[in-house]
């Protein structure tokens, strides 16, 4: 497509899954794993609350879930500064996959064991999915560069993120669907399978190597991937704008109280809460044509992430279950949007040297603010009401926004990208 006709319309080009038989395998697996995940998302907290009936054990198996995946994004960066990329994302696949197997069977055999049993089985299969369930999303972050080019970047995290999204929209309603009727035993099952049917288009891709191995030790390669991160204003500005969009996004946590307590629902108007957020997402990700062409991307980013705070204290204002479906759906619109100008700025700002610490880095921070954001909101839910909560951390999310905003000028003045988008020579078996 031209640049031309990119400029003239908001709609977002799927012309890049014809031209690129390695990234169409990736959609496809991503897609599917994302079906099964999807399912999952509805499985852990629902089984952990009518386990427990505490939304701080909700809170604390997403907050281990959360923290693996720091652990995974830390060294899985390091990897993938390393080693070939394809590898890493196979490996890690299959061992999450193993996870998702071992969560069916503690749920299948969970009656007349301990309630304590039972639930310490899911924090460690939480803990153990997101650690390599995170190592596998670095290697692919820092892969997708050799799979598409960096002046296809943009467009490629745009068509992943419309086929997360709608992935999202689907199966956690079905999920919630599935468990009103047979149980949480098949969603973990189901989200087993999945991703073991995602191996077979991943086993195309061709071998990834870095341009220029990273051979120091690996707390100073670390450490310099830090520094790097650090010493780039852009990029720095982007991972604390980021922290702030995770906090945000932690209110999954009171979404079982809010059903209960506020809204009088079950298991499919939970299933429902979930698939609001990944369906706004979908839409901004179908209208996200025009985001390459923004002038001023790091701004926009900031503006786009405070109406996403705004939505938060409206939500917290309402008792209504429609009412908060509609703006959960905005909600994720634009914490989807947000998140897409912060991923695109990331790589247009990495060479490649450093783009699995970098990465790794980056999306560190957002399973460490997940996990913080996820326990903290567990725990709020207890001294105040949910509705009180949300009010709470949608405020406080606006001021720190505000102040982003002001004290970020590098951020706000930055381009989209500022390594060369020559393309990326693909490492060779």
């Amino acid at each position: 497509m031209s640049d031309v006709s990119r400029k003239s319309t908001p709609w977002l080009d799927i012309g890049l899954l014809a031209r690129n038989r390695d990234f169409r395998n990736v959609f496809i697996a991503r897609t599917i794993s994302l079906l099964g995940l999807g399912m999952l998302s509805v499985a852990i907290p629902l089984q952990v609350f009518e386990l427990s009936g505490d939304s701080a054990r909700v809170g604390l198996a997403l907050a281990l879930e959360g923290g693996g995946m720091f652990a995974g994004l830390l060294l899985g960066g390091m990897l993938a500064d390393r080693y070939d990329r394809k590898c890493l994302i196979l490996l890690a696949r299959m061992a999450a996959g193993l996870g998702f197997v071992a969560l069916a069977i503690n749920a299948f055999w969970a009656h007349g064991r301990p309630e304590q049993e039972v639930l310490w089985a899911i924090y460690l299969l939480a803990l153990w999915d997101g650690f390599f369930g995170a190592i596998g999303v670095t290697a692919l972050l820092a892969a997708m560069p050799h799979i598409v080019g960096r002046e296809n970047l943009l467009q490629a995290r745009a068509l992943s993120m419309l086929s997360m999204r709608l992935a999202m929209v689907v199966s956690p309603a079905v999920g919630g669907l599935l468990i009103a009727l047979w149980g949480v035993s098949w969603n973990y099952l189901i989200a087993a399978l999945a991703t073991g049917l995602t191996l077979l288009p991943l086993l195309g891709l061709p071998r990834m190597r870095p341009e220029l191995p990273d051979k120091s030790h690996p707390l100073r390669s670390l450490a310099e991937g830090l520094r790097f991160l650090l010493g780039n204003k852009v990029l720095a500005g982007v991972v604390l704008v980021g922290v702030l969009l995770t906090f945000a996004t932690a209110i999954r946590a009171l979404f079982p109280a809010l059903v209960q307590t506020t809204y009088a629902g079950g298991a499919f108007e939970l299933g429902l809460m979930y698939s609001a957020v990944p369906l706004g997402a979908s839409v901004a990700a179908l209208l996200s044509g025009w985001a390459s062409q923004l002038a001023r991307p790091g701004m926009a980013m900031q503006f786009i992430g405070l109406g996403a705070f705004v939505c938060l204290l409206a939500l917290g204002l309402s008792a209504h279950f429609f009412l908060a479906l509609v703006l959960l759906t905005l909600f994720g619109g634009l914490v989807a949007v947000a998140a897409l100008l912060q991923y695109a700025l990331v790589q247009g700002h990495t060479p490649d040297a450093y783009l699995g610490r970098v990465n790794g880095l980056w999306t560190a921070q957002d399973a460490l603010g997940d996990s913080v954001g996820t326990l903290g909101a567990g725990w709020l839910a207890q001294a105040l009401s949910p509705l009180g909560s949300l009010l709470v951390l949608g405020g406080a999310s606006l001021i720190l926004g505000v102040g982003a905003l002001a004290g970020l000028p590098a951020l706000r003045n930055a381009p989209l990208e500022a390594v060369s988008p020559v393309a990326v020579s693909r490492a060779t078996s």
